[in-house]
């Protein structure tokens, strides 16, 4: 299917508008490469510094070539979106180990939940830590002894703190792992009920904060479609993720397999290998405007018009908010998930979910198939859904229809014909307004 006008417009000016500032950036990232893997410039002394704590991978990093992979975490056990992230090194370096490499944490960052923080003093924090998060990320990287890295985080600003590191560290390859939501609790309609009920005497605090308790459950992100799951179509949209990642639950064995797979691509996709992909090509021109695509049509987080300029010019890519507009008024929106309808993203992954969406909007011509991905070239193989073979995972075409067109629909008949946002302007300023809710 031919490119769609509008979005064959908007690209073409965003190359333009980002000529001078994607050009500098690429020199950067070519002089970086250039330069070989940065751990082989590292004197005896620093590579032993680098080496002492890695125990039985000492060995394998001081006397080989094989590909070392740096983590990024955002691991904390207070919010329940990070949490599942307690295992996940253990469980990336014996994957690289089996493989021939290795792993070791560069560095963790902080997280927080604007869940927790709303109404409360520590919100005034909130936007801030993106950019903390971002250098935290640059610190543990600038040792310069990985050959790829990954990116253990899913809430509101980390992952766009994590995608500007990932640029500014673009020479090396980034992929990023999600932790997936929780399984669904009590349905948001039921929880605004028993607010009401609270809200007029009709029941205590201890029956109010057992709703409350019952839709916020366990591990896992939140699962209505805020800015946490809109990081998370982003970046399999973008290419960062593997295929159909995004919204498998925690603590199963697809999660665990899919985690042992990322490491497997981390691996195969450095300068040391026959299929370099570093994230500074990943993250182009074309990789946002599918970001941008992707989040008019499902209905995301307005948030992502202040975070994902950030993020694109960390790669030297300009956006501005006409594109987002104009986008958007060429994109039909295709779910209705929570708070733009009553299912969540449990809901919406099992009616097809974002292989299913992906799909459809290549076939429309809406997405550009011909990018850089982390899993292959072209956003084609992002139809595709992970299923478990034995403790493997495999891939494999999706179902091709939507399972429940109450929560999503084909381009060809969506709940709306343009997408998510609006912008608006006046004698006040420029703003956006989220017309899918």
């Amino acid at each position: 299917m031919p490119l769609d006008p509008a979005i064959d417009a908007v690209t073409a000016r965003i190359i333009e508008r980002s000529a001078e500032t994607r050009s500098l950036y690429l020199d950067r990232m070519r002089k970086a490469v250039s330069d070989g893997p940065t751990r082989a410039h590292l004197s005896c002394g620093n590579q032993a510094h680098a080496y002492a704590g890695a125990g039985q991978d000492q060995s394998g990093l001081a006397t080989t070539r094989a590909p070392n992979i740096g983590i990024i975490t955002a691991y904390n056990d207070m919010l329940s979106a990070h949490q599942p992230f307690e295992g996940f090194p253990a469980q990336i370096k014996q994957a690289a180990r089996t493989r021939g490499g290795t792993a070791q944490v560069a560095g963790g960052v902080p997280a927080m939940c604007d869940g927790v923080t709303q109404g409360q003093p520590g919100m005034e924090l909130s936007l801030f830590s993106r950019d903390v998060i971002a250098l935290a990320a640059g610190v543990g990287l600038s040792h310069n002894c990985f050959d790829s890295a990954m990116y253990l985080g899913v809430c509101d600003k980390i992952v766009p703190g994590l995608i500007i590191a990932a640029a500014t560290f673009g020479h090396i390859p980034a992929v990023f792992v999600p932790a997936g939501p929780m399984t669904s609790g009590l349905p948001n309609d039921e929880k605004s009920k028993v607010r009401q009920k609270f809200a007029t005497g009709e029941i205590g605090r201890e029956e109010l904060m057992k709703a409350e308790m019952a839709s916020y459950h366990g591990p896992g992100t939140c699962t209505f479609y805020g800015t946490a799951n809109t990081n998370q179509m982003l970046m399999e949209f973008m290419g960062l993720h593997l295929p159909g990642a995004s919204f498998v639950n925690p603590n199963t064995p697809l999660r665990d397999a899919l985690t042992v797979a990322a490491t497997e691509r981390a691996l195969e996709i450095t300068a040391l290998g026959n299929d370099f992909r570093p994230a500074g090509e990943v993250l182009d021109e074309k990789a946002f405007v599918n970001g941008m695509v992707g989040l008019m049509a499902t209905g995301g987080s307005t948030n992502l018009v202040l975070h994902l300029p950030a993020m694109a010019r960390a790669a030297g890519v300009l956006l501005e908010p006409a594109d987002f507009a104009d986008i958007s008024a060429a994109v039909p929106l295709m779910a209705r998930v929570y708070p733009n309808g009553l299912a969540d993203v449990n809901h919406f992954h099992a009616a097809g979910g974002l292989g299913y969406m992906i799909g459809e909007l290549l076939d429309a011509g809406l997405l550009h198939d011909d990018t850089v991905t982390i899993a292959g070239d072209g956003l084609s193989r992002y139809r595709q859904e992970p299923r478990l073979e034995g403790s493997r995972v495999v891939w494999t075409d999706g179902a091709g229809k939507s399972l429940n067109d109450k929560i999503l629909r084909p381009a060809s008949d969506p709940f709306g014909k343009t997408g998510g946002l609006a912008e608006l302007t006046g004698n006040l300023g420029t703003g956006i307004m989220k017309v899918s809710a």
